[in-house]
């Protein structure tokens, strides 16, 4: 047998597996990243002819492997939030953003400066790296499919859902800072990128990205929904496939003209519910795009479980574990929190929002991306070993505890509903949704 024959064998296997597995789990426990990242460890054990996984060596493809997954979840994201765009209905992901952004970097940065003593540059880029969110690997925290309600989101989906919609393209500029700071200062400190990072980098990209998806997503609104032909009226026919042509039209669009892509592809995906937020087109697209990131996540994971098996945690250190460790049970918890204080979630809400910051495939991809033209004077193999430990331990601890705790609010939610004397003893689900734990 030869290493071909196993992988279209090992293929075949993780597609029916991403088709079976979340619903063997659903309700449990249990999260199908989990399996596959534990069926990836075993596969160097087996006796079969398995090639040796390298993201320090094969960089490129991991960078655009992940790219990839990353971009197709942040259409799926888009697609399936309800809830319009506003200053006030996305309060808790402005907060999300604006405060447990910028200080879950800068603590986990310290962290590593001080426990690691890596050079600045390589501590920043820890930080970046490990900054967005992911709810992609735990399904039961974010939003499910789009419906014809604008209010039915739970507030902690909702802000969990669009909070990883954003942070994944806004962790941009903090990976291009951590760049700048090693190209311009090696292990020193400099501020000569600074007025370039910030015009640049900050400035002309966000808004280029946030621009660049707003008008391609008024265009396929207009190309979806309301074009005067019959025949060029995409919604008519039915076919999800036609999501994946926005999500790359927006991100090559975008990315050709300098922005980040990665904001775009989400503000498309926005932009699009906007057009025509009640048509059952949006929900024909969200689940042809939530199965190819199934298949595109079961295979990378599998991919990463497989890394982790042939020992790239023999890099890690203590200290390493420890600011992995410091990240997912002190800072993301606690800068989550007070994030929220003041909010419209009640106390329960807030926590739940808080510890689930899930890390994941958009990790992976930052390190890959950064590590290519610039260098870290940190061995690559300690990075990658950190940032593997975190994806594997936060998929382990929130893939397990995803399923009861989400659970245990939806029940409190339905109990409070029946109690409330304003819904009576049958409510709605937007009543459900509305109650605050």
């Amino acid at each position: 047998m030869t290493s071909a024959d196993f992988l279209f064998a090992l293929l075949g296997a993780g597609a029916l597996g991403a088709a079976i597995l979340p619903r063997l789990v659903a309700g449990r426990p249990l999260s199908a990243p989990l399996v596959f990242l534990l069926c990836g460890a075993v596969l160097p054990l087996l006796p079969v002819p398995l090639p040796e996984i390298d993201p320090v060596g094969d960089r490129t493809w991991v960078e655009h492997l992940t790219e990839i997954c990353v971009i197709v979840s942040l259409m799926g994201a888009g697609l399936a939030l309800n809830r319009p765009f506003g200053r006030r209905r996305w309060s808790a992901t402005w907060r999300l953003l604006g405060i447990t952004m910028p200080l879950t970097v800068a603590a986990t940065a310290l962290l590593a400066r001080g426990l690691l003593d890596w050079p600045p540059a390589a501590a920043l880029l820890l930080a970046a790296v490990l900054v967005p969110t992911d709810p992609v690997l735990a399904s039961e925290v974010r939003v499910g499919a789009p419906t014809d309600s604008e209010h039915d989101e739970d507030e902690v989906r909702f802000a969990l859902t669009s909070e990883a919609g954003l942070n994944d393209g806004l962790a941009f500029p903090l990976v291009a800072a951590a760049m700048a700071l090693a190209a311009a200062a090696g292990t020193g400190v400099s501020g000569s990128w600074v007025g370039h990072w910030l015009l640049v980098d900050l400035l002309y990209k966000c808004v280029v990205g946030v621009v660049g998806g707003l008008a391609v997503g008024a265009l396929l609104g207009w190309l979806f929904f309301r074009v005067g032909r019959r025949t060029m009226r995409l919604s008519e026919h039915g076919e999800g496939f036609v999501a994946l042509g926005a999500t790359f039209l927006a991100y090559g669009l975008t990315e050709v003209a300098h922005g980040y892509g990665f904001l775009a592809v989400f503000v498309t995906a926005c932009r699009l519910r906007s057009a025509e937020r009640a048509h059952g087109y949006h929900t024909v697209m969200h689940d042809f795009v939530e199965q190819v990131e199934r298949l595109l996540t079961a295979g990378l994971l599998l991919l990463l479980g497989a890394f982790l098996g042939q020992g790239i945690l023999s890099e890690l250190t203590w200290q390493g574990a420890l600011v992995t460790l410091s990240l997912l049970f002190v800072i993301r918890p606690l800068t989550g929190w007070l994030a929220q204080l003041g909010s419209a979630a009640g106390p329960r809400e807030r926590l739940v929002t808080a510890f689930f910051g899930i890390r994941g495939i958009g990790s992976l991809f930052y390190l890959s991306y950064a590590l290519g033209p610039q260098t870290f004077h940190v061995p690559a193999e300690e990075l990658w070993a950190v940032v593997a430990f975190t994806v594997l331990v936060s998929v382990v601890l929130h893939g397990v505890t995803a399923s009861p705790v989400i659970s245990r609010l939806d029940r409190l939610r339905l109990l409070r509903a029946k109690r409330d004397p304003a819904t009576g003893p049958e409510p709605d689900e937007v009543e459900i949704a509305n109650q605050r734990l």
